[in-house]
């Protein structure tokens, strides 16, 4: 807990995890409550001056940052401050020239290069809720609305308030819709065909296969705009054939067929590459297959913050509107498991972890065909029978395979 009274103030502290705030998304601070606590001391009051002193200073030693305390009560009676700290519109910093970000429950900091990636990252109005084409929102196309309103509605993610709503009113909510125009995600995801392609950075999906000698020996492309980004992860895995190959593996004197790529793997996999991609770059997303591995290669960086390293244990979400209606439509975990889910998936079937790279353009995951320790497959099958592993347990539970990612000195 940041103190804000008396000699120990924290005034830089509390300004450093500010403009953190401001450059990610936005949070609240509970101040007056101590750490591993949920409660303040049942008689604690706030002094009626601090909440405008609170204000004062943090305008003093922050630039571009809003600061809005507020007095709380808990259900103890004890009283503390919810600091609430919109995302800024602009970069912010401290006042000595100091830049940070959110990631995870840290306030990190910003230096060289990043700075100036930070500052093209933040536009003043998000991608998604930007309006700019002046696409009416009654030029939705009839048939994407209807399926996106039908499956949200049987969703049970979906709050019983928000199914009641009309399709126009789900436009508002879901931020595909703003006044009287479609957002430049409601083109993405129930916009017409030719607004889809105004959009100059709707995804484009290549699937380009290649044999032993590194030859192309196949190619599909989805480049016609005609699919949303919900549709083209079921059309990708319903057009490509080779991903429901499979093969045989001896289990006593039985043999057991083993998928050659998981489904749940490829459309995890997909599912990142839509959700995370930056919509403001340009570039298509590769799908390469070679006899040994599949590559799935997305234009631009990592969202800042985050690693090949801690990619885990990161969650920052670069299009965050387009992520609540994937996580409502259940074509994704919102709070970032989609790895631990493809960790398990390939590790419970004997295959190596996915190899993760950033290079100077674009993030690569690679996973491998081939499996390791066939025999991991009815161990991990056995354990999870018996003891429900959980999907971090069951990483750990798969012995003997090298894992391509590491933090500290210890294997993710």
């Amino acid at each position: 807990m940041r103190s804000v009274t008396g000699k120990t103030a924290e005034w830089t502290e509390m300004a450093k995890d500010c403009v953190a705030f401001a450059n990610a998304v936005g949070g609240t601070l509970s101040i007056g409550i101590e750490d591993g606590q949920t409660l303040p001391p049942h008689d604690q009051r706030i002094p009626p001056d601090l909440p405008d002193l609170l204000r004062r200073k943090l305008a003093e030693r922050t630039v571009n940052v809003t600061a809005l305390p507020n007095v709380a009560t808990a259900a103890n009676g004890g009283q503390y401050i919810e600091l609430t700290v919109p995302r800024s519109t602009a970069v912010a910093s401290t006042t000595d020239g100091r830049y940070y970000l959110r990631v995870a429950d840290q306030s990190k900091p910003v230096t060289g290069d990043d700075v100036l990636r930070l500052a093209s990252e933040r536009a003043a109005l998000p991608w998604e809720t930007q309006t700019s084409l002046n696409v009416p929102r009654s030029d939705a196309e009839p048939s994407k609305l209807q399926v996106v309103v039908a499956a949200l509605r049987a969703s049970d993610r979906v709050k019983p308030s928000v199914k009641e709503k009309t399709p126009d009113e789900l436009l508002d909510h879901y931020q595909m819709s703003q006044g009287p125009y479609l957002t430049n995600l409601g083109i993405l995801c129930v916009g017409q065909r030719f607004r889809r392609a105004q959009l100059t950075t709707a995804p484009v999906v290549q699937f380009i296969k290649y044999d032993e000698h590194g030859q192309k020996v196949n190619k599909l492309v989805w480049d016609d705009y005609l699919l949303n980004p919900m549709e083209l992860i079921e059309a990708v895995w319903q057009e490509v054939p080779d991903f429901r190959e499979s093969y045989e593996l001896p289990d006593g004197l039985f043999r057991q067929i083993v998928p050659a790529f998981d489904e749940v793997v490829v459309r995890e996999l997909l599912v990142n590459a839509l959700v995370h991609r930056p919509y403001t770059q340009r570039g298509d997303i590769f799908l390469n297959l070679h006899p040994d591995r599949l590559e799935i290669v997305n234009p631009g960086l990592l969202p800042l913050g985050v690693t090949p390293q801690n990619v885990l244990h990161t969650t920052v979400r670069r299009n965050e509107h387009l992520a609540r209606l994937f996580h409502d439509l259940r074509l994704m975990e919102r709070e970032g498991s989609g790895y631990d889910k493809i960790f398990e998936v390939l590790l419970s079937h004997g295959r190596p972890a996915p190899e993760l790279v950033e290079g100077h353009d674009r993030v690569q995951v690679t996973i491998r065909r081939r499996i390791l320790k066939p025999e991991i497959i009815d161990f991990i099958a056995k354990a999870d029978e018996a003891f429900q592993l959980t999907q971090r347990e069951e990483n750990d539970q798969a012995p003997g395979l090298e894992c391509h990612r590491h933090e500290e000195g210890h294997c993710s």
